[in-house]
């Protein structure tokens, strides 16, 4: 998986996953169990080289809909934080990342397993709909 502070591309049996392991490089928690911002420069390492789905919100900071998604995106990744590596994408930061993803309205969630889309989402979710989706999803 890819170390969310330093980007550095880690090792961790499926076993230990919940055992919060630590980034041997910065030495920092895995899963802090707050979604992590990704760029145009490091997605597509985030999603080729984690073995976990990549579950990616992508918003802008003018967005209202984006804005009351956020809580419920940081509960799913507190909840969820063994199980998937969450991460945001500000679309006003990468506006060409976004259109090649096809992002046509925001908040948008994508899941990604194994590098590939499974499962994508326009619109403000609530907690536990979000949850349920993903389990569905991501699984």
């Amino acid at each position: 998986m890819v170390c969310g502070d330093c980007r550095s591309v880690v090792r961790v049996p499926a076993d230990r996953l919940a055992q919060k392991p630590a980034c041997p490089q910065c030495h920092q928690a895995l899963f802090s169990g707050e979604p992590i911002s990704v760029n145009a420069g490091d997605f597509d390492k985030h999603l080729q080289r984690n073995d976990l789905p990549l579950v990616l919100d992508v918003w802008a900071p003018w967005c209202g809909p984006c804005k009351s998604m956020a809580p419920q995106f940081a509960a799913a990744a507190k909840l969820l934080a063994s199980e998937a590596r969450f991460a945001k994408l500000n679309s006003d930061e990468a506006p060409e990342l976004s259109a090649r993803l096809g992002i046509r309205s925001i908040p948008t969630l994508i899941v990604y397993r194994q590098g590939r889309e499974v499962a994508r989402q326009s619109g403000v979710m609530d907690s536990a709909r979000l949850v349920q989706w993903l389990r569905s999803t991501a699984a």
